[in-house]
């Protein structure tokens, strides 16, 4: 059993952070559970551009407002506590923080926590040694 706080990661390799957010990953894939769980939160008045071409990422926002762009499609969605949404096309998209959103994100396959987004939003994809 894993039992683990936001409080105790704040300040270790699990708390990330970004120009326009901050992830603390509370389970990776070292913890060999098949996914990785994150809360993430994007600075209120920014604007992330993301595709995830390796992963299938679950996001559930607990707090703040923001807006979805699917660039594919041009489809927007708003974005408050409640929403939740699934790249599960592998969409190229765009998050607007319009306050301090607060997510919670699941990653499959799990991210390790070294991922950095590249030129195009990508997560490479990174394992863990068995």
């Amino acid at each position: 059993m894993i039992v683990r706080t936001l409080e105790e990661i704040t300040g270790t390799e699990r708390d990330v952070e970004a120009p326009t957010w901050r992830s603390r990953r509370l389970v990776l894939a070292k913890e060999k559970v098949g996914f990785s769980l994150h809360e993430t939160v994007l600075y209120a008045g920014t604007e992330t551009r993301m595709w995830y071409a390796n992963h299938i990422e679950a996001v559930y926002c607990i707090g703040g407002e923001g807006e979805l762009i699917n660039e594919e499609t041009g489809d927007k969605y708003r974005l408050e506590p409640g929403t939740m949404y699934l790249l599960d096309g592998h969409e190229h998209h765009v998050v607007r923080a319009h306050t301090d959103l607060r997510t919670v994100c699941v990653f499959n396959p799990p991210v390790t926590g070294r991922e950095v987004h590249d030129e195009n939003g990508v997560y490479p994809l990174i394992t863990e040694e068995t």
